[in-house]
């Protein structure tokens, strides 16, 4: 049983930053892509960023240059840590693990067979 649990969100005003993490059990991160993907209220979950199993990287635009996702395998933990934020970033944010290995960078969220709880991230302005 693959469990996600995210960590890390919270309440910071415009400019600020925050670092998610994204702690897997039950499965090795080793072989297998991760994404961060958010919701915000009234819209469509949409992606955010993506590391493959080779350590491959896709941002969406509007995040490009502000965040950046990277994982620890030793803690089999995957981080988003973000910068200049924006109260255009303000969702829930997830985490999604990818059930198939070895696999290009997916940006789908029906590509990942694995979804954490989400954390709240809310930017002030």
């Amino acid at each position: 049983q693959v469990q996600l649990v995210e960590s890390g969100g919270g309440l910071v005003q415009a400019g600020g930053s925050l670092r998610l993490s994204c702690a897997a059990s039950g499965r090795s991160f080793s072989a297998y892509g991760t994404g961060w993907f958010r919701q915000a209220p009234g819209k469509e979950r949409e992606f955010v960023a993506a590391i493959t199993w080779s350590d491959s990287t896709k941002y969406a635009d509007s995040v490009k240059g502000r965040f950046t996702i990277s994982r620890d395998s030793a803690k089999n933990t995957v981080y988003l840590q973000m910068n200049s934020l924006k109260p255009d970033d303000t969702a829930v944010y997830f985490c999604a693990a990818d059930g198939v290995p070895l696999r290009g960078v997916q940006v789908m969220a029906v590509e990942f067979d694995y979804w954490g709880q989400g954390t709240r991230v809310t930017v002030s302005s």
